[in-house]
């Protein structure tokens, strides 16, 4: 009777959690099964089946989550639960079957999978793909914090890289910067941890410096990672931030001079300088840096594939200086995770004012969906897109329909797209204000794909100072308009300079539209 009764509580103790039938080996070397122990059990006399084949726990006391494989070496590069060894032979079917966990014969618990996909697991509910995070959103209080404008400023993200001691971690889409070049390599040359991860897949190929660049950074010692290959996990490794130390820089723009060079997108960035965020994004850059799909850039060098494109080197005015305040709270966020969800949360959130801009909206997507919600709720909502040639036509759609909204129903919602003029060369923020005290910052666009398929890193701030900053960024945005210049015979004279030179700029950008059409669009999408 006690016996039995011993049983009867292990049994109810263990649950398979997940199977990988179909890892993307040779042989499907590797292959495993989860089980979770809710408390400290023997598995002494334990088995796992599938019915035709039966493999042995072994003689030892586990707890927690446990992967369970015939091959545990190389089942350790697919999963990061603890990997321990069976003694026999399973071998799981990829067309599907039924998985049986027992204890002395008597049945604990099974789980029965369809037909496998490559490299994914299955949970008893979806496949997702091996090495998946599932990262609860971040928090830390009383956090100081920098907000920073591009191209008003592109020091922060410098300043950033330029002061690390200890660590130094890079996450890129792409990454053609000369200038961050250089201070990576120096930190690697004065000992620092230095280490870049960057997108291996980028649409229509890497712009063309990138390859010499990272070239450059393995020559000095810099650990240099692509993610790409048949078991990525993202559609596009699209997150842009840096770790160095105790700080970290988050920003909407890549690692290039029309991005965090400051010569030409409209971004928005914050420098945080926090231990417990700087250790949450190092923990994201250690998932995905050291995961299968993270390969050496010596591996992938010879089929990287990089495409022509002239560098940006105009200049703009700063309007707006970053701003150095304690924030009350701030938050990460990253996707596939939670981001999607966080956004959604965030603003359903408004009860005042919610201001978005972005490179452009889907006008019937989920995201654009939510910003009506919130106008219909008494939101005052403002939406600002992109009006480069190459969205035009997608973005006046979408502000058509928000705009028509607004007038059927009498809602305080206004859309329109932006005119940058002398002040910038085209907008690639992705973010908001919410009640003009919460701000997003980060590298996600507002559609599902970015936020179900692609690695992505938020920033939301909850502080006054750091929402209105952002709030009358984005009224000078929406108001367009040219910077103005001090009065006087002198200014007039360079002003007509300026103007001549910027009618020089213009013929030569209108006869170079269709040359350089495609590369811009991937550039305002990323």
């Amino acid at each position: 009777m006690l016996l039995r009764v011993l049983v009867a509580v292990a049994i109810a103790s263990a649950t398979i959690t997940g199977v990988a039938p179909n890892p993307a080996t040779h042989g499907d070397s590797g292959e495993f099964v989860t089980v979770h122990f809710d408390e400290p059990t023997d598995t002494t006399g334990w088995t796992l089946t599938d019915g035709h084949s039966t493999a042995a726990l072994p003689n030892r006391t586990l707890s927690g989550t446990v992967a369970f494989s015939t091959d545990p070496e190389a089942a350790s590069d697919r999963t990061g639960h603890p990997v321990v060894g069976l003694s026999g032979s399973l071998s799981l079917s990829n067309a599907g079957e039924r998985v049986a966990l027992r204890a002395d014969g008597q049945p604990v618990d099974s789980l029965a999978y369809p037909s496998a996909p490559t490299a994914e697991r299955w949970d008893g509910q979806s496949w997702t793909p091996l090495g998946a995070t599932d990262f609860a959103p971040f928090s830390a209080s009383n956090v100081s914090v920098s907000a920073f404008a591009l191209p008003d400023d592109a020091g922060p993200p410098l300043d950033v890289v330029e002061s690390a001691d200890t660590r130094l971690y890079l996450a890129g889409y792409t990454f053609t910067s000369a200038r961050v070049t250089r201070a990576l390599v120096e930190a690697a040359g004065r000992g620092v941890d230095v280490r870049v991860l960057v997108e291996g897949g980028v649409a229509g190929g890497a712009p063309s410096p990138e390859a010499e660049r990272l070239d450059a950074l393995r020559s000095s010692g810099v650990d240099v990672r692509v993610l790409d290959g048949e078991r990525a996990r993202y559609s596009f490794h699209h997150a842009k931030y840096a770790v160095a130390d105790d700080r970290a820089v988050v920003l909407s723009e890549n690692w290039k001079p029309s991005g965090t060079g400051g010569h030409g997108n409209r971004g928005w960035g914050l420098v945080v300088e926090n231990q417990s965020v700087a250790d949450h994004l190092t923990a994201v850059f250690g998932a995905d840096v050291d995961w299968a799909d993270a390969k050496p850039w010596r591996r992938v060098r010879e089929n990287f594939t990089v495409v022509g494109g002239a560098d940006a080197n105009d200049t703009y005015p700063t309007r707006f200086p970053p701003v150095d305040v304690r924030a009350d709270e701030v938050s990460v966020l990253v996707a596939p995770d939670h981001a999607r969800r966080g956004v959604r949360d965030l603003v359903a959130s408004a009860d005042e004012t919610l201001l978005v801009e972005q490179p452009r909206l889907d006008p019937e997507g989920a995201f654009t969906n939510w910003t009506v919600d919130a106008a219909r709720r008494g939101v005052e909502v403002r939406v600002l897109l992109s009006g480069k040639w190459y969205n035009r036509d997608g973005n006046r759609n979408t502000t058509r329909r928000l705009n028509r909204i607004a007038a059927e129903e009498g809602l305080a919602l206004d859309a329109k797209l932006v005119s940058p003029r002398s002040r910038f060369e085209k907008v690639h923020v992705k973010g908001a204000v919410v009640d003009g005290e919460t701000a997003v910052v980060g590298s996600l666009n507002w559609n599902d794909h970015a936020a179900t398929e692609n690695r992505e890193v938020v920033v939301v701030v909850d502080d006054e100072a750091v929402g209105d900053y952002y709030r009358r960024l984005f009224r000078a945005d929406w108001r367009g308009g040219a910077w103005r210049l001090p009065v006087g015979l002198g200014v007039a004279v360079a002003a007509a300079g300026l103007f001549a030179g910027a009618c020089a700029r213009r013929v030569q950008f209108e006869g170079d539209a269709e040359r350089l059409g495609s590369e811009n669009q991937r550039e305002d999408s990323h």
